[in-house]
């Protein structure tokens, strides 16, 4: 008989929640295209604008938003219209920022733990033109976060512009000190489709033309706006037990002979990176899924590549080690019978390696 599902790949998606569900119905109930001026279009534009100050007041942001289809696009807008000269980025940015940025980006070196050097990026800012510094809030593979705080300090010393992708953190960790912020909400219980652009100052990017004040063309996706407000509005109350199971994951984990990845840096509560000595992680992710354990190895957008990661690669683990780590990241359902079973399930595949 198949193994019950037990889902534990949550920063590559999480479950639409029930409020957000019943946004969504309330805003297919109501449509009519937000841009057009008649009376449906009109009440279309207010529930949008509606969304558009309930998700700002949720996140406890105060300048502008604009809605995108997710954090790719957010992402996107901001390093092709910033007014900058030049893009720097982290060495272990999300693969579509390294993308965006191209081949000729300067990429700030990390430390052993996955955090940025800020010498490094001191000196990369006073040998340049004005410069859009692009930093993940979370690291979508290890779960750390980075010091936006000190970063920004340096950043705006130099007159530059920061960039945080806080795709894993939204929702679940107040927002960095950032002057452009890309998130999306199906991390955090809103649905597929929808994220936004927060800018501290429209006058740093510029407009394309079209809808969203002009920074982005297309329909507004009025419906997946409001699920996307009920969803930040469930709140964060979960987090702390969220730490509680990642807490006790690390340690058990770490009791049956796995490396912590990142150990010692300040992580997100949701994310956690383990490293089995010896057992591939592709052949650990076949394993876990005969189990009907759902885990990755690394970022959704490149778990099935065969090339190791960047991320852990830039933190100094070898191809061998990088190659053999899983990502596991907590949900709102997860609980400590789920981590149970998944340290079990850990512990007979490690202890059939072993033998």
């Amino acid at each position: 008989m198949p193994a019950e599902p037990l889902y534990l790949d949550h920063a590559a998606t999480t479950p639409l929640l029930p409020q957000a569900r019943a946004a969504l119905v309330e805003g297919f109930d109501a449509w009519a295209n937000p841009s057009s001026p008649h009376k449906p279009g009109r009440a279309a534009r207010a529930l949008l604008e509606g969304a558009r100050a309930r998700v700002a007041a949720a996140l406890g942001w105060e300048r502008e938003t604009v809605f995108t289809s997710g954090a790719s696009e957010a992402l996107a807008l901001a390093i092709r219209r910033a007014k900058v000269e030049r893009v720097v980025t982290s060495a272990v940015e999300h693969e579509a920022v390294l993308r965006l940025a191209g081949t000729g980006a300067a990429r700030l070196p990390v430390d052993a733990n996955g955090l940025v050097n800020l010498a490094a990026l001191e000196d990369v800012l006073a040998d340049g033109p004005r410069t859009l510094v692009c930093v993940q809030q979370v690291n979508s593979e290890t779960g750390v976060i980075q010091p936006l705080a000190e970063i920004a300090a340096l950043v705006r010393a130099a007159g530059g512009i920061l960039l945080a992708d806080a795709a894993q953190g939204a929702g679940k960790i107040a927002l960095p000190d950032a002057d452009l912020i890309a998130l999306s909400a199906h991390k955090f219980g809103g649905p597929i489709g929808i994220g936004a652009l927060l800018i501290r100052d429209f006058a740093l990017l510029e407009a394309p033309g079209g809808q969203e004040r002009g920074y982005r063309g297309g329909t507004e996706n009025m419906p997946a706006a409001l699920a996307m407000a009920a969803a930040l509005e469930a709140g964060d109350g979960w987090m702390a037990e969220a730490a509680r199971l990642r807490d006790l994951l690390d340690a058990q984990l770490q009791a049956a002979g796995a490396e912590v990845i990142a150990s010692a840096a300040p992580r997100c509560p949701t994310i956690g990176g383990y490293r089995m000595p010896g057992v591939s992680s592709a052949a650990q992710l076949i394993r876990f899924d005969s189990m009907g354990i759902a885990v990755s190895a690394g970022s959704a957008c490149s778990s099935g590549s065969l090339r190791p990661s960047h991320v852990l690669s830039a933190m100094g683990l070898d191809a061998k080690a990088a190659g053999e780590v899983l990502r596991v990241s907590i949900g709102r359902e997860t609980d400590e019978a789920a981590i149970a079973r998944f340290v079990a399930a850990w512990r007979d595949i490690a202890g059939s390696a072993r033998a």
